[in-house]
């Protein structure tokens, strides 16, 4: 699991893309590419098709690293969920004009994304709870939320919470405790 420290890196260079700094995007592709590939080729089975997926998966980046939020998630995690996302929808637009040429891609899409893919209806719910979620957080003093991100976004326990933070025990779980109700009763108002 990689700490805040490690991500600092890929952070500062989603900030300089978000800036329209191409040597930015250059540098990122560099450190990031080889693993988002592997992401892609998961996805689409496809060697060639993956390079096109990463392609536009950081097409996509360069367009949204405004919308990153450090707080949200890691930076490789929502990286690879714009990659995941790109290749679903490769998968989605060859099947469009492929209906009876390609049974075997419809397997595979079927394995993908059949039954628990969201339909678009869910996606528009899921963007808006995104976006309230993010202005509670802002809601949040800026320790709480940062003891909320850790403790969901990298899965770490409370001792770990207070060890990493040098914080007393009982402070972390009170921190948790009332951000959570502070998020609860904020999403209730907005959502």
């Amino acid at each position: 699991m990689k700490s805040p420290s490690q991500d600092a890196p890929l952070i500062a260079l989603l900030d300089r893309v978000a800036m329209a700094d191409e040597a930015a995007l250059r540098e990122l592709y560099d450190m990031t590419s080889s693993r988002l590939y592997g992401v892609a080729v998961r996805v689409v089975s496809n060697r060639d098709w993956a390079e096109d997926v990463l392609q536009e998966a950081y097409l996509n980046i360069w367009r949204i690293a405004c919308d990153y939020k450090a707080s949200l998630s890691p930076p490789m995690a929502w990286m690879a969920l714009v990659v995941r996302s790109r290749g679903l929808d490769f998968l989605r637009r060859r099947t469009t004009g492929h209906l009876d040429h390609n049974a075997e891609l419809d397997d595979t899409i079927s394995e993908t994304v059949a039954g628990d893919a969201p339909n678009p209806m869910d996606v528009a719910d899921a963007s808006q709870q995104a976006r309230a979620l993010h202005r509670c957080l802002d809601t949040l003093e800026n320790k709480q939320r940062e003891v909320l991100s850790l403790a969901y976004l990298r899965d770490l326990s409370h001792g770990e919470l207070a060890a990493q933070l040098r914080l007393p025990l009982g402070t972390v779980k009170t921190w948790i405790r009332r951000g959570l109700e502070q998020l609860r009763s904020c999403m209730g108002r907005l959502v």
